[in-house]
Protein backbone atom coordinates (compact mmCIF):
# COMPACT_ATOMS: atom_id res chain seq x y z
CA UNK A 1 0.00 0.00 0.00
CA UNK A 2 1.34 3.44 -0.85
CA UNK A 3 1.92 6.06 1.82
CA UNK A 4 -0.89 8.15 0.32
CA UNK A 5 -3.31 5.20 0.31
CA UNK A 6 -2.51 4.31 3.90
CA UNK A 7 -2.94 7.94 5.04
CA UNK A 8 -6.27 8.17 3.20
CA UNK A 9 -7.44 4.94 4.86
CA UNK A 10 -6.45 6.17 8.32
CA UNK A 11 -8.24 9.47 7.87
CA UNK A 12 -11.37 7.74 6.65
CA UNK A 13 -11.28 5.35 9.59
CA UNK A 14 -10.66 8.20 12.04
CA UNK A 15 -13.76 9.92 10.68
CA UNK A 16 -15.81 6.82 11.56
CA UNK A 17 -16.53 5.72 7.99
CA UNK A 18 -17.21 2.08 7.17
CA UNK A 19 -14.25 0.24 5.67
CA UNK A 20 -14.66 -1.13 2.16
CA UNK A 21 -14.02 -4.81 1.64
CA UNK A 22 -10.91 -5.62 -0.35
CA UNK A 23 -7.12 -5.69 -0.22
CA UNK A 24 -6.76 -2.77 2.21
CA UNK A 25 -8.99 -4.37 4.83
CA UNK A 26 -7.39 -7.77 4.28
CA UNK A 27 -3.87 -6.41 4.62
CA UNK A 28 -4.56 -4.78 7.97
CA UNK A 29 -6.78 -7.44 9.53
CA UNK A 30 -3.96 -9.44 11.08
CA UNK A 31 -2.13 -6.46 12.52
CA UNK A 32 -5.09 -4.77 14.18
CA UNK A 33 -5.63 -7.43 16.84
CA UNK A 34 -2.13 -6.75 18.09
CA UNK A 35 -2.71 -2.99 18.09
CA UNK A 36 -5.25 -3.36 20.90
CA UNK A 37 -2.57 -4.81 23.12
CA UNK A 38 -0.05 -2.18 22.09
CA UNK A 39 -2.36 0.81 22.65
CA UNK A 40 -0.83 3.42 24.88
CA UNK A 41 -2.55 4.04 28.18
CA UNK A 42 -3.30 7.62 29.24
CA UNK A 43 -0.67 9.27 31.37
CA UNK A 44 -1.01 8.79 35.09
CA UNK A 45 -3.59 11.18 36.46
CA UNK A 46 -6.97 11.97 34.97
CA UNK A 47 -8.66 9.07 33.16
CA UNK A 48 -9.41 9.16 29.45
CA UNK A 49 -12.68 10.91 28.58
CA UNK A 50 -15.32 9.48 26.24
CA UNK A 51 -17.46 12.23 24.71
CA UNK A 52 -19.08 10.56 21.72
CA UNK A 53 -19.95 7.08 20.50
CA UNK A 54 -21.90 5.68 17.60
CA UNK A 55 -22.89 2.51 15.77
CA UNK A 56 -22.73 2.09 11.99
CA UNK A 57 -23.32 -0.73 9.55
CA UNK A 58 -25.98 -3.35 8.91
CA UNK A 59 -26.97 -6.93 9.77
CA UNK A 60 -23.89 -8.26 7.99
CA UNK A 61 -21.19 -6.05 9.50
CA UNK A 62 -21.59 -3.55 12.32
CA UNK A 63 -19.02 -1.13 13.68
CA UNK A 64 -18.94 0.38 17.19
CA UNK A 65 -16.86 3.57 17.55
CA UNK A 66 -16.12 5.55 20.71
CA UNK A 67 -14.19 8.82 20.69
CA UNK A 68 -11.63 9.13 23.48
CA UNK A 69 -9.37 11.89 24.73
CA UNK A 70 -6.44 9.45 24.70
CA UNK A 71 -5.71 5.86 23.60
CA UNK A 72 -6.43 3.13 26.16
CA UNK A 73 -5.69 -0.55 26.55
CA UNK A 74 -8.71 -2.82 26.38
CA UNK A 75 -9.83 -6.44 26.36
CA UNK A 76 -12.78 -7.93 24.46
CA UNK A 77 -14.81 -10.95 25.49
CA UNK A 78 -18.20 -12.44 24.64
CA UNK A 79 -21.12 -13.88 26.56
CA UNK A 80 -24.09 -15.96 25.43
CA UNK A 81 -27.74 -16.25 26.42
CA UNK A 82 -28.26 -13.43 25.73
CA UNK A 83 -25.51 -12.63 23.24
CA UNK A 84 -23.21 -9.83 24.39
CA UNK A 85 -19.80 -8.39 23.60
CA UNK A 86 -17.93 -7.02 26.62
CA UNK A 87 -15.18 -4.39 26.40
CA UNK A 88 -13.12 -3.97 29.57
CA UNK A 89 -11.17 -0.72 29.96
CA UNK A 90 -9.20 1.16 32.57
CA UNK A 91 -11.16 3.90 34.30
CA UNK A 92 -12.87 6.12 31.72
CA UNK A 93 -14.84 9.29 32.38
CA UNK A 94 -18.00 8.87 30.32
CA UNK A 95 -19.31 12.28 29.28
CA UNK A 96 -21.92 10.92 26.90
CA UNK A 97 -25.53 12.04 26.41
CA UNK A 98 -28.07 10.46 28.79
CA UNK A 99 -29.65 8.61 25.86
CA UNK A 100 -26.37 7.08 24.70
CA UNK A 101 -26.67 3.35 24.11
CA UNK A 102 -30.45 3.14 24.08
CA UNK A 103 -30.70 2.70 20.31
CA UNK A 104 -28.73 0.18 18.31
CA UNK A 105 -28.13 -0.60 14.68
CA UNK A 106 -27.32 -3.66 12.64
CA UNK A 107 -26.03 -6.46 14.88
CA UNK A 108 -26.02 -4.22 17.99
CA UNK A 109 -29.45 -3.75 19.56
CA UNK A 110 -28.29 -1.55 22.45
CA UNK A 111 -25.22 -0.85 24.56
CA UNK A 112 -24.33 0.46 27.99
CA UNK A 113 -21.28 1.61 29.81
CA UNK A 114 -19.85 2.63 33.17
CA UNK A 115 -17.60 1.81 36.10
CA UNK A 116 -17.77 -1.75 37.32
CA UNK A 117 -14.88 -1.84 39.78
CA UNK A 118 -12.35 0.55 41.27
CA UNK A 119 -10.27 1.91 38.41
CA UNK A 120 -12.09 -0.19 35.80
CA UNK A 121 -14.77 0.62 33.24
CA UNK A 122 -16.84 -1.62 30.99
CA UNK A 123 -18.90 -1.35 27.83
CA UNK A 124 -21.45 -4.05 27.03
CA UNK A 125 -22.87 -4.41 23.53
CA UNK A 126 -26.14 -6.34 23.23
CA UNK A 127 -26.13 -8.40 20.03
CA UNK A 128 -29.16 -9.47 18.02
CA UNK A 129 -27.65 -12.94 17.62
CA UNK A 130 -24.35 -14.79 17.61
CA UNK A 131 -21.53 -12.53 16.44
CA UNK A 132 -17.79 -12.64 15.95
CA UNK A 133 -15.34 -9.85 16.66
CA UNK A 134 -13.67 -9.37 13.29
CA UNK A 135 -11.46 -6.42 14.29
CA UNK A 136 -10.82 -4.49 17.48
CA UNK A 137 -8.27 -1.72 17.82
CA UNK A 138 -7.56 1.81 19.03
CA UNK A 139 -6.56 4.60 16.69
CA UNK A 140 -4.33 7.40 18.00
CA UNK A 141 -5.41 11.02 17.48
CA UNK A 142 -5.00 12.26 13.89
CA UNK A 143 -4.90 16.02 13.25
CA UNK A 144 -7.97 17.41 15.00
CA UNK A 145 -9.59 13.99 15.35
CA UNK A 146 -9.69 12.27 18.78
CA UNK A 147 -8.43 8.81 19.60
CA UNK A 148 -10.96 6.14 18.71
CA UNK A 149 -11.85 2.71 20.02
CA UNK A 150 -13.22 0.62 17.15
CA UNK A 151 -14.90 -2.80 17.09
CA UNK A 152 -16.13 -4.55 13.97
CA UNK A 153 -18.72 -7.30 14.45
CA UNK A 154 -19.90 -9.83 11.89
CA UNK A 155 -22.65 -12.41 12.09
CA UNK A 156 -21.78 -16.04 12.77
CA UNK A 157 -23.42 -19.32 13.81
CA UNK A 158 -24.25 -20.22 17.39
CA UNK A 159 -21.89 -23.19 17.22
CA UNK A 160 -18.99 -20.98 16.16
CA UNK A 161 -19.90 -18.38 18.77
CA UNK A 162 -19.92 -20.92 21.59
CA UNK A 163 -16.63 -22.39 20.42
CA UNK A 164 -14.90 -19.01 20.50
CA UNK A 165 -16.82 -17.38 23.34
CA UNK A 166 -14.63 -16.05 26.12
CA UNK A 167 -15.97 -14.82 29.43
CA UNK A 168 -14.60 -11.65 31.05
CA UNK A 169 -11.84 -12.14 33.57
CA UNK A 170 -13.46 -12.74 37.00
CA UNK A 171 -11.90 -9.69 38.63
CA UNK A 172 -15.22 -8.16 39.60
CA UNK A 173 -18.92 -8.90 39.28
CA UNK A 174 -20.64 -7.98 36.05
CA UNK A 175 -23.35 -5.90 37.74
CA UNK A 176 -25.77 -8.25 36.06
CA UNK A 177 -24.60 -6.56 32.84
CA UNK A 178 -26.68 -3.54 33.86
CA UNK A 179 -23.89 -1.04 34.17
CA UNK A 180 -23.76 2.52 35.36
CA UNK A 181 -25.01 4.12 32.18
CA UNK A 182 -26.37 7.10 34.09
CA UNK A 183 -24.40 6.76 37.30
CA UNK A 184 -21.86 9.47 37.86
CA UNK A 185 -21.13 9.49 41.57
CA UNK A 186 -17.94 10.03 43.43
CA UNK A 187 -18.98 8.32 46.68
CA UNK A 188 -19.84 4.71 47.48
CA UNK A 189 -23.58 4.06 47.61
CA UNK A 190 -24.81 2.11 50.60
CA UNK A 191 -28.31 0.62 50.74
CA UNK A 192 -29.57 0.13 54.30
CA UNK A 193 -32.33 -2.43 54.61
CA UNK A 194 -34.36 -2.30 57.85
CA UNK A 195 -35.89 -5.76 58.08
CA UNK A 196 -39.59 -6.56 58.05
CA UNK A 197 -42.15 -3.73 58.22
CA UNK A 198 -45.87 -3.22 57.77
CA UNK A 199 -47.83 -6.42 58.16
CA UNK A 200 -44.60 -8.30 58.89
CA UNK A 201 -43.62 -7.24 62.41
CA UNK A 202 -40.64 -9.57 62.71
CA UNK A 203 -39.56 -10.69 66.17
CA UNK A 204 -41.33 -9.47 69.31
CA UNK A 205 -39.48 -8.76 72.55
CA UNK A 206 -40.46 -9.97 75.99
CA UNK A 207 -41.77 -6.45 76.72
CA UNK A 208 -43.56 -6.16 73.41
CA UNK A 209 -40.81 -4.38 71.44
CA UNK A 210 -41.24 -5.00 67.72
CA UNK A 211 -38.28 -5.83 65.53
CA UNK A 212 -39.58 -3.77 62.62
CA UNK A 213 -39.59 -0.62 64.79
CA UNK A 214 -36.20 -1.20 66.43
CA UNK A 215 -34.35 -1.83 63.17
CA UNK A 216 -36.01 1.12 61.41
CA UNK A 217 -34.99 3.54 64.17
CA UNK A 218 -31.45 2.16 64.14
CA UNK A 219 -31.17 2.30 60.33
CA UNK A 220 -32.28 5.93 60.32
CA UNK A 221 -29.63 6.83 62.89
CA UNK A 222 -26.96 4.94 60.95
CA UNK A 223 -28.01 6.65 57.73
CA UNK A 224 -27.77 10.10 59.31
CA UNK A 225 -24.26 9.40 60.59
CA UNK A 226 -23.06 8.04 57.25
CA UNK A 227 -24.47 11.01 55.35
CA UNK A 228 -23.04 13.48 57.89
CA UNK A 229 -19.58 12.01 57.33
CA UNK A 230 -19.71 13.29 53.75
CA UNK A 231 -18.18 10.05 52.49
CA UNK A 232 -21.23 8.14 51.29
CA UNK A 233 -24.52 8.24 49.49
CA UNK A 234 -27.14 6.29 51.45
CA UNK A 235 -30.50 4.87 50.41
CA UNK A 236 -32.97 2.93 52.55
CA UNK A 237 -35.20 0.18 51.24
CA UNK A 238 -37.89 1.53 53.54
CA UNK A 239 -38.08 4.71 55.62
CA UNK A 240 -41.43 4.07 57.27
CA UNK A 241 -43.58 1.20 58.49
CA UNK A 242 -44.24 -0.44 55.16
CA UNK A 243 -43.78 -3.99 53.93
CA UNK A 244 -41.18 -4.58 51.23
CA UNK A 245 -40.89 -8.08 49.70
CA UNK A 246 -37.49 -9.69 50.02
CA UNK A 247 -37.02 -9.87 46.27
CA UNK A 248 -37.82 -6.16 45.98
CA UNK A 249 -35.16 -5.31 48.56
CA UNK A 250 -32.59 -7.13 46.46
CA UNK A 251 -33.97 -5.45 43.35
CA UNK A 252 -33.58 -1.99 44.90
CA UNK A 253 -29.91 -2.59 45.69
CA UNK A 254 -29.20 -3.96 42.21
CA UNK A 255 -31.11 -1.23 40.37
CA UNK A 256 -29.23 1.43 42.31
CA UNK A 257 -26.00 -0.47 41.68
CA UNK A 258 -25.14 -0.25 45.36
CA UNK A 259 -21.61 -0.75 46.58
CA UNK A 260 -22.89 -2.38 49.78
CA UNK A 261 -26.23 -3.73 51.01
CA UNK A 262 -26.56 -3.92 54.78
CA UNK A 263 -29.71 -5.57 56.10
CA UNK A 264 -30.51 -4.76 59.76
CA UNK A 265 -32.41 -7.19 62.01
CA UNK A 266 -32.94 -8.18 65.65
CA UNK A 267 -33.30 -11.89 66.37
CA UNK A 268 -35.39 -13.90 68.78
CA UNK A 269 -35.21 -17.44 70.16
CA UNK A 270 -37.68 -19.58 72.08
CA UNK A 271 -35.18 -21.67 74.01
CA UNK A 272 -32.42 -20.09 76.09
CA UNK A 273 -33.93 -16.60 76.18
CA UNK A 274 -31.83 -15.51 79.14
CA UNK A 275 -28.59 -17.02 77.86
CA UNK A 276 -28.61 -16.24 74.15
CA UNK A 277 -27.78 -12.61 73.42
CA UNK A 278 -25.43 -10.40 71.41
CA UNK A 279 -24.86 -9.19 67.87
CA UNK A 280 -23.90 -11.29 64.87
CA UNK A 281 -23.05 -10.76 61.19
CA UNK A 282 -24.20 -13.04 58.37
CA UNK A 283 -23.23 -13.48 54.73
CA UNK A 284 -24.70 -15.61 51.97
CA UNK A 285 -23.90 -19.28 51.57
CA UNK A 286 -25.70 -22.22 49.99
CA UNK A 287 -24.74 -24.21 53.08
CA UNK A 288 -25.41 -22.72 56.48
CA UNK A 289 -22.40 -22.39 58.76
CA UNK A 290 -24.38 -23.90 61.64
CA UNK A 291 -27.88 -24.87 62.72
CA UNK A 292 -28.55 -21.48 64.33
CA UNK A 293 -27.73 -19.65 61.10
CA UNK A 294 -29.89 -22.07 59.11
CA UNK A 295 -32.84 -21.57 61.44
CA UNK A 296 -32.45 -17.80 61.34
CA UNK A 297 -32.33 -17.75 57.54
CA UNK A 298 -35.44 -19.90 57.39
CA UNK A 299 -37.30 -17.47 59.68
CA UNK A 300 -36.17 -14.38 57.79
CA UNK A 301 -36.99 -15.96 54.43
CA UNK A 302 -40.61 -16.41 55.52
CA UNK A 303 -41.25 -12.65 55.40
CA UNK A 304 -42.95 -12.78 52.01
CA UNK A 305 -45.12 -15.72 53.08
CA UNK A 306 -46.18 -13.90 56.22
CA UNK A 307 -47.26 -10.92 54.11
CA UNK A 308 -49.46 -13.13 51.95
CA UNK A 309 -47.40 -13.07 48.74
CA UNK A 310 -47.94 -15.95 46.31
CA UNK A 311 -44.54 -17.53 45.72
CA UNK A 312 -45.76 -20.33 43.46
CA UNK A 313 -44.33 -18.76 40.32
CA UNK A 314 -41.24 -17.26 41.91
CA UNK A 315 -37.89 -18.74 40.82
CA UNK A 316 -36.02 -20.77 43.39
CA UNK A 317 -33.42 -18.52 44.97
CA UNK A 318 -31.43 -21.54 46.13
CA UNK A 319 -30.59 -22.25 42.50
CA UNK A 320 -29.63 -18.61 42.04
CA UNK A 321 -27.42 -18.82 45.10
CA UNK A 322 -25.50 -21.79 43.77
CA UNK A 323 -24.93 -20.06 40.46
CA UNK A 324 -24.12 -16.66 41.87
CA UNK A 325 -21.66 -17.96 44.42
CA UNK A 326 -19.40 -18.78 41.48
CA UNK A 327 -18.88 -15.05 41.19
CA UNK A 328 -16.16 -14.99 43.74
CA UNK A 329 -15.52 -11.26 43.76
CA UNK A 330 -18.87 -10.38 45.36
CA UNK A 331 -18.55 -13.21 47.85
CA UNK A 332 -15.05 -12.04 48.76
CA UNK A 333 -16.17 -8.46 49.36
CA UNK A 334 -19.17 -9.58 51.44
CA UNK A 335 -16.89 -11.71 53.60
CA UNK A 336 -14.41 -8.86 53.93
CA UNK A 337 -17.11 -6.51 55.19
CA UNK A 338 -18.50 -9.08 57.64
CA UNK A 339 -15.03 -9.77 59.03
CA UNK A 340 -14.32 -6.04 59.34
CA UNK A 341 -17.61 -5.44 61.14
CA UNK A 342 -17.13 -8.30 63.59
CA UNK A 343 -13.68 -7.03 64.52
CA UNK A 344 -15.02 -3.50 64.99
CA UNK A 345 -17.84 -4.74 67.22
CA UNK A 346 -15.61 -6.82 69.48
CA UNK A 347 -14.73 -3.91 71.73
CA UNK A 348 -18.07 -2.16 71.42
CA UNK A 349 -20.95 -4.58 71.88
CA UNK A 350 -21.82 -7.98 73.22
CA UNK A 351 -21.35 -10.57 70.50
CA UNK A 352 -23.11 -13.87 70.10
CA UNK A 353 -20.93 -16.98 70.09
CA UNK A 354 -19.27 -17.40 66.68
CA UNK A 355 -20.47 -13.97 65.51
CA UNK A 356 -19.53 -14.38 61.82
CA UNK A 357 -21.88 -16.85 60.18
CA UNK A 358 -23.46 -17.63 56.83
CA UNK A 359 -26.68 -19.11 55.44
CA UNK A 360 -29.07 -18.85 52.50
CA UNK A 361 -30.68 -15.49 53.23
CA UNK A 362 -32.84 -14.40 50.30
CA UNK A 363 -32.17 -10.72 51.02
CA UNK A 364 -28.45 -11.32 50.39
CA UNK A 365 -28.82 -12.97 46.97
CA UNK A 366 -27.78 -9.98 44.84
CA UNK A 367 -24.89 -11.57 42.94
CA UNK A 368 -23.42 -8.20 42.02
CA UNK A 369 -23.80 -6.28 45.30
CA UNK A 370 -21.66 -7.17 48.34
CA UNK A 371 -24.22 -7.86 51.07
CA UNK A 372 -24.36 -8.67 54.76
CA UNK A 373 -27.02 -9.02 57.43
CA UNK A 374 -26.35 -7.70 60.92
CA UNK A 375 -28.37 -8.95 63.88
CA UNK A 376 -28.21 -6.19 66.50
CA UNK A 377 -29.10 -8.55 69.29
CA UNK A 378 -31.86 -10.78 70.61
CA UNK A 379 -35.22 -9.23 71.46
CA UNK A 380 -36.03 -12.44 73.31
CA UNK A 381 -33.34 -11.51 75.86
CA UNK A 382 -34.53 -8.87 78.34
CA UNK A 383 -31.14 -7.12 78.56
CA UNK A 384 -30.66 -6.99 74.79
CA UNK A 385 -34.20 -5.74 74.33
CA UNK A 386 -33.66 -2.95 76.85
CA UNK A 387 -30.31 -1.93 75.37
CA UNK A 388 -31.63 -1.75 71.82
CA UNK A 389 -34.14 0.90 72.84
CA UNK A 390 -31.64 3.23 74.57
CA UNK A 391 -30.01 6.18 72.83
CA UNK A 392 -26.63 5.43 74.38
CA UNK A 393 -26.46 1.89 73.02
CA UNK A 394 -27.80 2.87 69.60
CA UNK A 395 -25.26 5.68 69.34
CA UNK A 396 -22.35 3.44 70.30
CA UNK A 397 -23.49 0.60 68.02
CA UNK A 398 -24.17 2.82 65.02
CA UNK A 399 -20.76 4.47 65.37
CA UNK A 400 -19.13 1.04 65.37
CA UNK A 401 -20.89 0.27 62.08
CA UNK A 402 -19.72 3.57 60.60
CA UNK A 403 -16.13 2.72 61.56
CA UNK A 404 -16.49 -0.76 60.06
CA UNK A 405 -17.88 0.69 56.83
CA UNK A 406 -14.98 3.16 56.72
CA UNK A 407 -12.51 0.33 57.20
CA UNK A 408 -14.15 -1.82 54.55
CA UNK A 409 -14.19 0.83 51.85
CA UNK A 410 -10.73 1.99 52.87
CA UNK A 411 -9.39 -1.50 52.18
CA UNK A 412 -11.44 -2.00 49.05
CA UNK A 413 -10.81 1.32 47.30
CA UNK A 414 -7.75 2.59 49.15
CA UNK A 415 -7.56 4.83 52.17
CA UNK A 416 -6.11 7.70 50.18
CA UNK A 417 -8.87 7.64 47.59
CA UNK A 418 -11.60 7.44 50.19
CA UNK A 419 -9.97 10.06 52.45
CA UNK A 420 -11.39 8.43 55.49
CA UNK A 421 -10.24 7.30 58.90
CA UNK A 422 -11.08 3.84 60.07
CA UNK A 423 -12.07 4.86 63.57
CA UNK A 424 -13.78 7.84 65.13
CA UNK A 425 -10.51 8.94 66.72
CA UNK A 426 -8.78 8.88 63.34
CA UNK A 427 -6.51 6.01 64.38
CA UNK A 428 -5.98 3.11 62.04
CA UNK A 429 -7.90 0.11 63.23
CA UNK A 430 -6.05 -3.15 63.69
CA UNK A 431 -6.14 -5.47 60.73
CA UNK A 432 -8.85 -8.14 61.05
CA UNK A 433 -7.81 -11.63 61.91
CA UNK A 434 -7.36 -13.98 59.00
CA UNK A 435 -9.89 -16.37 60.46
CA UNK A 436 -12.81 -15.77 62.75
CA UNK A 437 -12.83 -18.18 65.61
Amino acid sequence: MTIFARKTWLLALAAGLALPAGPVAAETATSQAASAQAAVTPSAGAPAVAREARVAGDETRTRFIMDLSAPVEFAVSTLSDPYRVVIDLPQVSFELPPTAGQDGRGLITAWRFGMFAAGKSRIVLDASGPVAVDKSFVLPPVSDQPARLVLDLVGTSRETFLETAQAPAPLASRKGDKLTAVRRRDKPLIVLDPGHGGIDTGARGTSGTLEKAVVLDFARLLRDKLVASGRYEVHMTRDDDVFIPLRERVHIAREMEADLLLSVHADSVRIGREQVRGAGVYTLSETASDEIAAALAERENRSDVIAGIDLANEPDDVTDILIDLARQETKKFSFLFARTLVNELRGTAQLVKNPQRSAGFRVLTAHDVPSALVELGYLSNRLDEKLMTTDEWRGRMSQALVSAIDGYFGRRFGDGAMQMSRTTAGQAAAEPEEQVE
